[in-house]
């Protein structure tokens, strides 16, 4: 590998974000609730994130988990995180919408793009989940985001490794091409190089005990049970030996 590989880190918490920019990371997605794939984060987030880091801050413009078919509400809320997002200093948004049919809902997401400028604009895995992924990415050239985030359709970015190194040739010069999903320090660097991939984006989260010594074992407060005395987070070893194993020569 000639030129260096740079390094997305999907975050949920000021800490993990902090953790990232020590790692080496070169830029942070900021999220809420990972648990459901990461929605808008709260202002107050992205407030005091952008506050601890120097790093590239991108903020996750998604109105709730589930499909990404929004009504005309949902699609006025998007507009409305984009504005705040900008105000509250981010560099980028992610977003994506699709149709009924599992298409690029070219029109509204090209009303976003332009609505974010100058910002940088990512169109996140919403990707996968369209009915066919050529023909969406060529919907995805005549919107103009920067970047699409991919697992090349399947659950992981390796598993998709080979339909990713597809995309990124059909893609040339005209958007990036950035694999997420499944990326670890084991795999990143062969992940690397059999899709030609110049961006990638990890989640390197960890379980995180409570400090908590009182505990009722018998309420859960989410769908989730169980989870209510554990947390996940960034931790700055894991991501600075991702960073490590792209850079270490053969």
């Amino acid at each position: 590998m000639n030129a260096p590989v740079l390094v997305e880190v999907c975050v949920d918490s000021v800490s993990s974000a902090i953790a990232a920019q020590r790692g080496g990371a070169a830029r942070v997605e900021l999220c809420s609730s990972l648990i459901e794939g990461g929605i808008t984060p709260s202002a107050g987030l992205i407030e005091l994130t952008r506050s601890a880091i120097s790093l590239a801050l991108h903020v996750m413009i998604r109105p709730r988990a589930g499909d990404f078919c929004y009504d005309r509400r949902e699609f006025e809320m998007m507009q409305r995180d984009i504005a705040l997002a900008k105000n509250l200093g981010a560099n980028g948004v992610v977003l994506g919408i699709l149709d009924l049919d599992g298409r690029i809902d070219v029109d509204r997401t090209r009303h976003l793009v332009e609505l974010a400028r100058p910002l940088e604009v990512t169109f996140h895995r919403a990707f996968d989940m369209t009915a066919d992924l050529q023909r969406s990415l060529e919907d995805i050239f005549t919107i103009g985001v920067n970047r699409v985030l991919t697992s090349g359709g399947e659950r992981t970015s390796w598993e998709g490794r080979a339909v990713i190194a597809q995309l990124v040739k059909q893609a040339g010069s005209r958007v990036a091409i950035m694999p997420g999903s499944g990326i670890k320090p084991e795999n990143a660097r062969s992940l690397v190089e059999q899709t030609g991939a110049r961006e990638i984006h990890v989640g390197l989260r960890s379980p995180v005990e409570s400090p908590m010594r009182f505990r009722n074992p018998r309420i859960s407060m989410g769908t989730f049970e169980g989870r209510e005395y554990e947390r996940f987070a960034v931790l700055e070893e894991n991501v600075r030996n991702l960073c490590r194993a792209l850079a270490e020569p053969k």
